[in-house]
This record gives C-alpha cells, sequence and structure tokens, in this order.
C-alpha cells in the first residue's frame, strides 16, 4: 500500500477497484484504489492509506465508520490501464 496516495487494502475486493468512501461523521468523501490485502483485525471492512485518512480527517482516531460504494465501472485491467 502507498500511504501517500489514495489506496486501500480489502480482502475480496479485486486490485484496481476504485471505491468511494465516505466518513460518516462528517461527511466528507474520497475514492481510492484497491492495491493490498487486508485489513486483518475483526470487524473492520477496510485498510485505508495515510493519504486517505488524512482526506477523509480521521488521522488522529485511527479508526472511524465509512461508507462504501465501489465504482464498478472502473476496474483497472490487469497491465494496469
Amino acid at each position: 500500500m502507498d500511504d501517500a496516495a489514495f489506496t486501500a487494502a480489502h480482502n475480496f475486493l479485486p486490485f484496481g477497484t476504485k471505491v468511494r468512501i465516505e466518513n460518516i461523521a462528517n461527511g466528507r468523501s474520497i475514492v481510492v484504489r484497491v492495491n493490498d490485502r487486508g485489513p486483518f483485525v475483526a470487524d473492520r471492512i477496510i485498510d485505508l492509506s495515510k493519504a486517505a485518512a488524512e482526506a477523509l480527517d480521521f488521522i488522529a482516531e485511527g479508526v472511524a465508520d465509512v461508507r462504501l460504494s465501489v465504482i464498478y465501472d472502473t476496474v483497472a485491467s490487469a497491465d494496469g490501464e
């Protein structure tokens, strides 16, 4: 995972899938790209890069309640295009 980019780890979404993440507490949202597996902690559905967490304004807390929306037409091909 690239902590400087809007990337994420998810247990089963294909690599390259783009997901809109909304911080429920403040309404901020961003789009991240799945490029890793995880999280490996019970009751967590996605791990975000540091840049993504900062953009959603929960870096100090470390975790937040979020809403995920998969953007189905933007799954990257295997060659990265």
